[in-house]
C-alpha cells in the first residue's frame, strides 16, 4: 500500500511540476545567468591579448594622428581613434617591444596590470548584454525547432544560430554607430541623447543601421556555420572518446575548432567590415558628410583592385589567434554555467518531491 501511495504521489508531483522538472532543461533567466558569467570571462581573458596586438602593432606602424583602427576584444569591436602625444591614450605604448612576452611584462612594469584591460568598460556596457541576448535566444530557438521541425532537428543549430545573431546584431546596430559618434566627436554618455536626436533629423531613423549589411553578412554566417559545427563536433567527441558532451574539455576544444572554422570561412566579409567602419569613423572625426555607402561587393571589387585576392583574408593569423580562445572560453563558461543550473534544478526537483511525499521517505 505505502508502494502504491509513492507511485501516486510521485506521478501526481511530475504532473504539479510540469515541462520544466524536465533535468535537462534550464530556465531563461539561468541561461542568462550563465552567458553573462560567460561574457565577462571572455572579455577578461582576450582583452590583453588585443591590448598588447595593438601595442605592437602601432610601435611597428605608428598610427597617423586623427586616424581611426579597430580594437576587438572577443565580445565585439571598437572603432578607436589615434590622439598622438596623448599619455593617456591606452594605444600609445612609449618604449620599445621586442615581442609578445616582452610587451606583456613592460605593460605592466611601467603602466600597471590595470592597463592590459583598458578598453573593457564599453565592451561591459554594451557587448554583455549582446552576448547574453544572443545566447539565450539561441537555446530557447534551437530546443523550439528541435521540438517542432522533426526529420529536420539536425539544421535547427544552423537555423537557430542564423537568426539568434540576426536579431541581436540588428538591435545592437544603432548602439554601436551612436558610440562610434561618440568616441569620435569626444561625446560623453550624458550627451547620449542629443547625439540620437541629431543622428536621426539629419540623416533619418535608418542612420542608425548604417553599415548592418556587412555586419550581418559577416555574423549571421559565423553564427550558422558556429553552432552547427559545434552541435555536431560534441555529439562526435563525446562518442569517440567516451566522454560527456557538457563536460569542459570537449566544450573547450570543439568551442575553439569551430569558432575557428567559422572565422576562416568569413573572414572576407570580416575585412569588408573592419574597412568600412574605419571610414565612416575618419569622416565622423573630420566632420565630413557620410558618403552613400558603396555595397560589400564593390568594397570586395575595390580590395582585390588593390591588394588581390589575397587582401579578401588579410589579418587570418590575428584573426583566428583571437576568435579561436574567445569562442572556447565562452562556450566552456556557458555549457559549465548550464550544467550547473541543471543540477541544482535537479536537486530541487527532488527535494520538493520528497517533502510532498513522506510515504517515499519511511519506504
Amino acid at each position: 500500500m505505502v508502494l502504491n501511495d509513492h507511485v501516486v504521489c510521485l506521478q501526481s508531483e511530475m504532473t504539479f511540476l510540469g515541462p520544466g522538472s524536465d533535468p535537462n532543461r534550464i530556465t531563461p533567466i539561468q541561461q542568462m545567468i550563465a552567458s553573462c558569467s560567460g561574457a565577462i570571462l571572455t572579455s577578461l581573458f582576450v582583452t590583453p591579448l588585443d591590448v598588447v596586438k595593438i601595442r605592437l602593432q602601432a610601435q611597428k606602424h605608428p598610427f597617423p594622428k586623427g586616424k581611426c583602427f579597430v580594437y576587438c576584444n572577443g565580445l565585439m569591436d571598437h572603432i578607436c581613434v589615434c590622439e598622438n602625444g596623448n599619455s593617456k591614450a591606452w594605444y600609445k605604448a612609449p618604449g620599445h617591444f621586442t615581442g609578445t612576452l616582452d610587451a606583456f611584462m613592460k605593460i605592466i612594469r611601467r603602466e600597471g596590470l590595470r592597463s592590459l584591460w583598458s578598453g573593457l568598460p564599453p565592451t561591459l556596457v554594451m557587448a554583455v548584454p549582446a552576448t547574453v541576448i544572443y545566447f539565450t535566444c539561441y537555446d530557447q530557438l534551437c530546443a523550439a525547432l528541435r521540438a517542432n521541425v522533426g526529420g529536420l532537428s539536425e539544421q535547427a543549430p544552423l537555423l537557430a544560430g542564423a537568426i539568434a545573431r540576426l536579431g541581436s546584431a540588428t538591435v545592437i546596430s544603432p548602439l554601436e554607430l551612436i558610440r562610434t559618434k561618440m568616441q569620435a566627436q569626444k561625446q560623453s554618455y550624458g550627451q547620449l541623447s542629443e547625439c540620437v536626436r541629431s543622428a536621426v533629423h539629419n540623416e533619418g531613423w535608418l542612420s542608425l543601421w548604417r553599415g548592418l549589411g556587412p555586419t550581418l553578412l559577416r555574423d549571421v554566417p559565423f553564427s550558422a556555420l558556429y553552432w552547427y559545427n559545434y552541435e555536431w563536433g560534441k555529439r562526435w567527441l563525446s562518442t569517440r572518446c567516451n566522454w560527456g558532451e557538457s563536460s569542459f574539455l570537449v566544450t573547450f576544444t570543439v568551442g575553439a575548432l569551430s569558432g575557428s572554422v567559422a572565422a576562416v570561412l568569413t573572414l572576407p566579409f570580416d575585412v569588408v567590415k573592419t574597412r568600412r567602419q574605419v571610414e565612416l569613423g575618419e569622416l565622423q572625426i573630420m566632420n565630413l558628410p557620410a558618403k552613400v555607402s558603396p555595397t560589400t561587393y564593390h568594397v570586395m571589387k575595390r580590395i582585390v583592385t588593390e591588394n588581390g585576392v589575397k587582401g579578401l583574408f588579410a589579418g587570418f593569423l590575428p584573426r583566428l589567434i583571437k576568435v579561436a580562445p574567445a569562442c572556447a572560453i565562452m562556450i566552456s563558461t556557458y555549457e559549465y554555467g548550464k550544467a550547473f543550473f541543471r543540477q541544482h534544478n535537479l536537486s530541487g526537483d527532488q527535494t520538493h518531491v520528497l517533502s510532498h511525499c513522506p510515504g517515499a521517505v519511511r519506504q
